[in-house]
C-alpha cells in the first residue's frame, strides 16, 4: 500500500506541475481546433458546395496570412513578460494594456490593407465580399489572451473558452448556413463569436484577476515592435512557405480547383502538426540536456528522430492509401482531384519530419538568426518555384512545388547548420 501511494505521489506532482499543465492545454486547443476544422468540412461542403468551399478557404487563408502582422511574434515574447512580472499587478497591467493596443493597431492597419486592396485595387475579385466579412477575424486575434494565460500558467480558462466558441461556430454553420449564397457568413461568425468570447475573457482578466486596463504609451509599443520585428518575419516566411499554396493558386485556377485542393490541403496541413507537437513536446527536456550533458542530449535527439521518423512514414503512408476513403467521408462524394492532390501531398508528414533534429538544435542553441535565414530562403524558393510549377501544371504543379520545398528546407537547414556550427552538426549526425 505504501509503495502504491509513493508511486501516485509523484505521478500527482507530475500533473500538477504548471509547465506540463501548459503543454497539454495548448495540445488540447489545437487538437480541438483541428477536430472541429474536419466536422466542418463536410456539413460547409453540403450546405454551400465545393466552389464556395474553396472561396471560403481562400479568405480566411489571406487571414491567416495578416494574422501574423497582427501576432507580430507577441505569441512569443508576451508570455515571458507576464511570467516576469505576475506578482507586480500594475507592471502586469501596463505590459497587457500596451500589447493589447498594439495588436489592435496591428488589426486595423491589416484590416485597412485588405479593404484598400478590395476596393481600391480592385484585387480578390471573385471572393471580394467573403473576405471583407472575414475582417472581424483579425479582431478576434488581437483579442485573443492565450499568449496572456500561458504566462501566468492558467490555461484551463482560455482551452474551455475556445473549445466552446469553436462548438457554437458550429451550431451556427447547422442553423444559419443552408447556400452557396450565405458563404460569406462562415468566417465572419467564426470571427464574430470568437471576438465575442475574447471580449468575455479580457472582462474576466480585469474583474477577477485585478488588471488594470491603462492608456496605450506608445513609446514602449514602439519599442516592443522593433524588439519583434525579427520574429514577424521570420513566422512570415515560414507560413507563406507552409500555407501560401492556395493563394498562389487562385491567380491560376477557377473556384472549383480551389475547392478540390483545398479540401487536400486541410487534410495535410492537420497530419503536418504532428512534427510541430513533437518539437514542442521534447524541446523543455532538449533544452535542459542540451545545458548539462551534451553526450546524452545528442541521444536523447537520435532516439527521438528515429522513432518519429518511422511514425512520419506510417502517417503518410496511410494518407496515400487512405486518400479516397478520406475524401469520399469529408465531401460526401468521389471528387478524383482531390483524390489525386491528396495522394501527392501525402509525403509531407514524413517530409516535415526530416527537419526535426535541426530545428531542435537550432532552438536549444539559440541560433534564433539562422533559423530567420532558413525561413527565408525557403519562402523564396517556395513562391518562385510554386508558381512557376502552377502556371504550367495547375494544381499538380502547386503539389510538386510545395513537397520540394519540404526536401529544401532540411537541406538548407542542413548546410547552414553545418556551415555554422560543425560540432554540433557532428555531435547528431555522426
Amino acid at each position: 500500500m505504501l509503495e502504491k501511494l509513493n508511486l501516485l505521489i509523484p505521478l500527482g506532482n507530475f500533473i500538477r506541475n504548471k509547465s506540463i499543465q501548459n503543454f497539454f492545454f495548448l495540445a488540447f486547443i489545437q487538437s480541438s481546433n483541428v477536430l472541429i476544422s474536419i466536422i466542418s468540412m463536410p456539413l460547409l461542403i453540403q450546405s454551400i458546395g465545393v466552389d464556395q468551399f474553396g472561396l471560403v478557404n481562400l479568405a480566411l487563408s489571406v487571414i491567416v496570412l495578416l494574422n501574423i502582422l497582427v501576432v507580430f511574434g507577441y505569441n512569443l515574447t508576451a508570455p515571458r513578460e507576464v511570467a516576469i512580472n505576475s506578482e507586480d499587478k500594475t507592471a502586469l497591467s501596463h505590459i497587457v494594456s500596451n500589447i493589447f493596443s498594439a495588436k489592435f493597431l496591428l488589426a486595423c492597419m491589416a484590416a485597412l490593407i485588405i479593404l484598400v486592396g478590395a476596393f481600391g485595387l480592385g484585387l480578390f475579385r471573385e471572393y471580394q465580399m467573403i473576405l471583407v466579412f472575414s475582417l472581424l477575424l483579425l479582431f478576434s486575434e488581437a483579442s485573443l489572451p492565450l499568449w496572456f494565460f500561458q504566462g501566468m500558467e492558467k490555461m484551463k480558462l482560455v482551452s474551455i473558452a475556445n473549445v466552446f466558441s469553436k462548438l457554437l461556430f458550429l451550431m451556427g454553420i447547422v442553423l444559419f448556413i443552408h447556400s452557396p449564397e450565405q458563404s460569406k457568413w462562415v468566417n465572419f461568425m467564426l470571427g464574430f463569436l470568437g471576438l465575442g468570447i475574447n471580449l468575455a475573457m479580457l472582462a474576466y482578466i480585469h474583474t477577477f484577476l485585478g488588471i488594470r486596463f491603462y492608456r496605450p504609451e506608445f513609446s514602449a509599443i514602439w519599442k516592443s515592435l522593433k524588439d519583434n520585428v525579427l520574429l514577424f518575419f521570420s513566422s512570415f516566411a515560414s507560413f507563406i512557405s507552409i500555407n501560401g499554396g492556395l493563394i498562389i493558386l487562385s491567380f491560376f485556377s477557377g473556384a472549383e480547383t480551389l475547392g478540390m485542393y483545398s479540401l487536400a490541403e486541410r487534410v495535410i496541413m492537420v497530419l503536418r502538426l504532428f512534427p510541430s507537437l513533437i518539437v514542442q513536446a521534447i524541446f523543455p527536456n532538449a533544452a535542459r540536456l542540451y545545458t548539462e550533458d551534451r553526450p546524452k542530449f545528442y541521444r536523447f535527439l537520435r532516439g527521438v528522430y528515429v522513432r518519429v521518423l518511422c511514425f512520419g512514414a506510417f502517417i503518410s503512408g496511410g494518407a496515400y492509401f487512405a486518400a479516397p476513403w478520406i475524401i469520399l467521408v469529408l465531401s460526401k462524394s468521389e471528387l478524383m482531384e482531390s483524390v489525386t492532390y491528396l495522394q501527392m501531398l501525402s509525403a509531407i508528414p514524413f517530409l516535415a519530419c526530416l527537419n526535426i533534429g535541426n530545428i531542435t538544435i537550432m532552438l536549444v542553441s539559440d541560433l534564433k538568426e539562422l533559423l530567420f535565414k532558413a525561413s527565408c530562403i525557403m519562402c523564396v524558393y517556395m513562391v518562385v518555384v510554386t508558381a512557376v510549377l502552377t502556371s504550367v501544371m495547375g494544381g499538380v504543379g502547386l503539389c510538386i512545388g510545395i513537397i520540394s520545398t519540404e526536401i529544401m528546407v532540411f537541406l538548407i537547414c542542413l548546410v547552414l547548420l553545418y556551415r555554422h556550427n560543425r560540432i554540433l552538426f557532428h555531435g547528431f549526425y555522426s
